[in-house]
């Protein structure tokens, strides 16, 4: 019996040796050099821009958003990057929901962290605080507002507000029963170790001086009107109007109403003496608008007593 001396002899395969581990070792050293660039850069944008201490107070008002803040700390020089605040600020409203950036007057350094910095306005460390008061609030809601804020009861408002210093404002009414109309609406700073009433009424009255008293004292005032007339007037088409636009024409129907001896008939001063607000849904009633009061143009010719609104629209 023979054997087949032809048999093929078996090819040893090459394999390519593997290049797995390389191309995760390469993996691993890129992402640590990312990674430590990261860092590094991270580590020098929260640092203090100069080691000195030079002190500087920023102003935030009242509805700045977190965005803006860090726009301002930067222009100032005291964070490096907005980019990186907006990484922090994402950070603490991931680890504190409830909170948020505080208005005021921030006593600020140099020499602070961002996140030093930041956790100041976080947690409202204020040299002084921001309130703004806006256009058309009546003396009860500022007085509901101040209350809200903590500053001190509304009762205590009120009745600071029925006291006329016409020794420091020489200008204001004498006939006046309460400062409706002339306690300015904008943003106020206050200090931070509790104000009082008057001393926010001060700054309101100074403001109301600096801003719409010289358009009275420089204007030709309809019918030789007093400046309680004028500032009642102006506070009613406050009220009355529903676009800026529209306030000249409304204020030109009223004048010609005074003119001819007619009554005014003016919801805003319905709400006003009845302390309510009408809405679409639910409007002034009949009897509500037959209710008497001095404030009641619908019964009473002439303007009320007092203003019912700061007459922001004149300035």
């Amino acid at each position: 019996m023979t054997t087949n001396s032809n048999t093929t002899p078996t090819k040893k395969v090459r394999r390519r040796p593997r290049r797995l581990p390389l191309f995760f070792f390469c993996l691993v050293l890129v992402s640590g050099v990312g990674f430590w660039q990261s860092m590094t850069w991270w580590r020098w944008v929260i640092s203090p821009v100069t080691v000195e201490s030079q002190a500087v107070q920023l102003q935030i008002p009242e509805g700045t958003s977190t965005e803006q803040i860090g726009v301002d700390l930067e222009a100032v020089g005291l964070i490096r990057s907005q980019k990186a605040w907006k990484l922090w600020s994402t950070w603490l409203r991931l680890s504190d929901t409830d909170g948020s950036f505080k208005a005021g007057t921030y006593q600020l350094d140099f020499n602070q962290t961002l996140p030093a910095i930041a956790s100041t306005i976080w947690q409202g460390d204020v040299v002084q605080s921001s309130l703004t008061i806006p256009e058309g609030w009546s003396l009860q809601q500022m007085a509901d507002y101040f209350e809200a804020q903590g500053l001190f009861s509304a009762e205590e408002f009120l009745e600071a507000a029925q006291n006329i210093p016409t020794t420091e404002f020489s200008w204001l009414p004498t006939d006046i029963p309460y400062l409706e109309g002339f306690l300015y609406p904008d943003t106020y700073f206050i200090p931070a170790d509790a104000p009082s009433p008057d001393q926010i009424i001060a700054q309101m009255l100074k403001r109301f001086e600096d801003v719409a008293l010289p358009l009275y004292e420089g204007a030709t005032v309809p019918l030789d009107m007093t400046l309680n007339e004028w500032v009642t007037l102006a506070s009613i088409v406050e009220k009355e109007s529903v676009v800026p636009e529209e306030r000249e024409t409304i204020a030109g129907v009223f004048i010609n109403r005074l003119q001819r001896g007619m009554k005014l008939e003016t919801d805003p001063t319905v709400e006003y003496a009845l302390n309510i607000r009408q809405t679409k849904e639910k409007p002034l009633t009949l009897q509500q608008v037959r209710t008497p009061s001095p404030y009641n143009t619908y019964l009473n010719t002439g303007l009320p007593p007092t203003a019912i609104a700061p007459p922001v629209w004149l300035v």
